[in-house]
């Protein structure tokens, strides 16, 4: 099924900040901060980060007066730097007092998160939506599985229990209900106390695959609230990866969810921004939204001795990844979808290489040591050298497709850069 045929859910609109969120408007992607939100340095630049990376909103931890106390001054540096992102305040166990305590914090925040399962109780829940409410600022009711409401639970078990022995859903089916029903619950009452429904998100985190299909589709036959979809605690690596991206990607191809986060373990020194690209390529490869070009690379055989087209495709998916900002800054619109090909020989190289608006085909093991470039299905080029002269060639001949076919001041013809590259390498 593509995702054109896909119908979105029907949902409320609700606006965060400068960004709406529903089913007619695009899918976000959100990240949260690993820094201590009180470095107030440390804490920007990490939004910085990710909002370079393309996460449109930002979480993070509000847990003290220390941390509530910085926010006006995050949001304050972030506007003088000239940075609209909207910012998610993170928040368990002492919400309602640090909001109380903290109006500049309220205030500066564009959207709460508030975990029904540890708000401390009824009316704290509700000092939280109040003041909410009093600053316009939406909510999203945000149930864990690891957080869950352990009266309500202890409530189901026990109606569970009480039911003939064939009618019993079991212990586990029982905490899967619990959670729905206290998002549902939760955002019931959250109207109740006068907040509009255009102003609540719910989610449903669990950390099994089966699990969140299970939620998220219980969630979406019973609401119209938009849905922060996320399987949280994914694990790090590829487990992390491919459990988001089956989790995630899975349920947003039946049109299930608003906005999206990866939660994956970054490794040790690793940057932060990995769960953003992650976020991006999974409705990227869904055909739901495009961010930046993508390459189309071969996995390399017996064919391809040498690593040279697994250094050009490496290369040249970060060249895309970090020019991407400043092809945008310069007005170039429509390059996001652009099809990059790297193939490694003749096999499949010219094929793949001329379906793609530009493509290399790189030798394999004992061809012609010239690299074919294609643009539009014409050969433009002939590159030689080692994987990274190559990589770098290759960069500019992309650089020039972007402004001749996505600028807005048509740049040199393609055709006359890679003649020039030519004349480069026979002087060499």
């Amino acid at each position: 099924m593509s995702h054109a045929s896909v119908k979105r859910r029907k949902t409320f609109s609700v606006k965060i900040g400068s960004i709406s969120v529903g089913s007619e408007h695009p899918i976000v992607v959100q990240s949260m901060t690993n820094t201590n939100t009180a470095d107030v340095a440390a804490t920007v630049e990490q939004i910085l980060q990710l909002n370079r990376a393309g996460s449109e909103m930002v979480r993070f931890t509000v847990k003290d007066d220390a941390m509530a106390s910085a926010v006006p001054d995050i949001r304050r540096r972030l506007d003088d730097a000239g940075y609209d992102v909207p910012l998610i305040g993170d928040f368990h166990y002492n919400g309602d007092i640090l909001l109380s305590k903290y109006p500049k914090c309220a205030q500066a925040l564009d959207k709460y998160r508030i975990n029904p399962g540890n708000a401390g109780s009824d009316e704290r829940f509700r000092k939280m939506v109040d003041i909410a409410k009093d600053n316009g600022k939406p909510v999203r009711i945000g149930v864990n599985g690891g957080s869950l409401d352990q009266k309500l639970l202890a409530k189901m078990i026990d109606e569970d229990v009480k039911k003939p022995k064939k009618e019993q859903s079991g212990s586990h089916q029982v905490f899967l209900d619990a959670m729905i029903a206290s998002a549902v619950n939760s955002a019931q009452s959250v109207v109740d106390y006068g907040m509009g429904k255009d102003k609540v998100i719910l989610s449903a985190k669990v950390s099994n695959v089966p699990d969140l299909f299970y939620v998220y589709k219980s969630l979406a036959s019973k609401c119209e609230y938009p849905l922060h979809l996320g399987l949280t605690e994914a694990g790090g690596g590829t487990k992390g990866v491919v459990a988001s991206a089956q989790g995630i990607g899975v349920l947003l191809n039946q049109g299930i969810g608003d906005t999206i986060r990866v939660s994956i373990t970054p490794r040790p020194g690793e940057s932060r921004t990995q769960e953003v690209i992650v976020a991006q390529e999974i409705l990227q490869t869904l055909g739901i939204r495009n961010f930046f070009p993508m390459v189309t690379s071969c996995p390399g055989c017996g064919r391809t001795t040498s690593n040279i087209f697994q250094v050009i495709a490496e290369e040249t998916t970060k060249y895309l990844q970090h020019q991407t900002p400043t092809w945008k800054a310069l007005g170039y619109s429509g390059f996001e979808s652009m099809k990059v090909a790297v193939m490694g020989c003749i096999v499949n190289g010219p094929g793949e290489s001329r379906e793609a608006n530009i493509g290399v085909s790189l030798p394999g093991s004992g061809e012609n040591p010239t690299a074919p470039v294609f643009a539009d299905g014409k050969q433009v080029a002939a590159l030689t050298g080692d994987g990274k002269s190559i990589a770098k060639q290759f960069e500019a001949l992309i650089d020039d497709y972007v402004k001749a076919h996505y600028g807005k001041n048509t740049g040199p013809s393609l055709a006359a850069a890679g003649q020039k590259t030519e004349k480069k390498n026979k002087k060499k």
